[in-house]
């Protein structure tokens, strides 16, 4: 399978809102332990929102499964000062295309006064999620300070800073029939989506930059960390807990990289 650089430009017949994002289905998560067993990976994912416009959740033979409409460009389109746009593949033009329009209102994830949306039960709900004490400003396994403040690590866009809250693996749905939906997820501008790659018969891997919706203002800390959801379980979503052994997974400059 091609790579994501030598993708073949995808045979559009106009501008339109596939130059500017698209609408895809990404799966969330498996349900094989329960109802709630895809509630921590759909909150993690659900808050990276910066590029993303989610849709409602669903459940389908035990799979979690959201609507989305991803805010990338075309790699092809070309935008002048002036406010028209062409497109560099088969020389289109006219004027800025419109996004996709999202298929529900988007709320932010920080709704402040200790209230979050976050995903219960294969649902978005908002909940009231008070800190047992003064804010802790550091990672589960360190005790003192945040050691990713003043990391020098970076996302592959050359931003400094909380990378591993910025850059983040999707399952876009797409079978090996729907070549030009392919063809479109291919051609996104890098390294916003980028490396994409054929995971199986029904879908595509992609790596994407989008910022999570529950980093603090300073941009380093998480607002979820030391709280609890009502059932006990940490708020803060599991996967964000757990470093990876290999350093070759870390990015660069990562203070846990061994």
């Amino acid at each position: 399978m091609p790579s994501h650089s030598n993708a073949t430009p995808p045979r559009c017949r106009t501008l339109g809102p596939q130059c500017v994002g698209l609408e895809v289905i990404l799966r969330v998560s498996s349900l094989d332990d329960g109802i709630r067993s895809g509630d921590h990976e759909a909150t993690w994912l659900l808050g990276h929102a910066e590029r993303v416009d989610f849709g409602e959740l669903w459940l389908d033979e035990g799979e979690l499964y959201v609507e989305a409409v991803v805010r990338v460009p075309c790699r092809y389109l070309e935008q002048s000062a002036a406010g028209g746009a062409t497109c560099q593949a088969h020389g289109f033009q006219g004027t800025p295309p419109r996004a996709p329009r999202p298929v529900k209102p988007q709320v932010p994830r920080r709704l402040g006064e200790d209230r979050f949306v976050i995903v219960d039960r294969a649902h978005e709900i908002e909940r009231t999620l008070p800190l047992p004490g003064a804010p802790p400003r550091s990672l589960p396994i360190a005790s003192n300070g945040n050691p990713c403040a003043t990391a020098p690590c970076r996302t592959a866009d050359n931003r400094r800073g909380a990378a591993c809250c910025r850059d983040l693996q999707i399952e876009i749905m797409c079978t090996s029939r729907q070549r030009h939906l392919e063809a479109l997820v291919r051609s996104r501008k890098s390294p916003y989506l980028c490396k994409v790659e054929r995971e199986g018969k029904y879908s595509l891997g992609a790596e994407l930059i989008s910022a999570c919706g529950y980093l603090e203002d300073d941009r380093t800390g998480c607002a979820l960390h030391g709280r609890a959801r009502a059932d006990g379980r940490p708020a803060k979503p599991d996967l964000c807990s757990k470093w990876p052994d290999d350093a070759e997974t870390t990015h660069f400059g990562c203070v846990f990289a061994k």
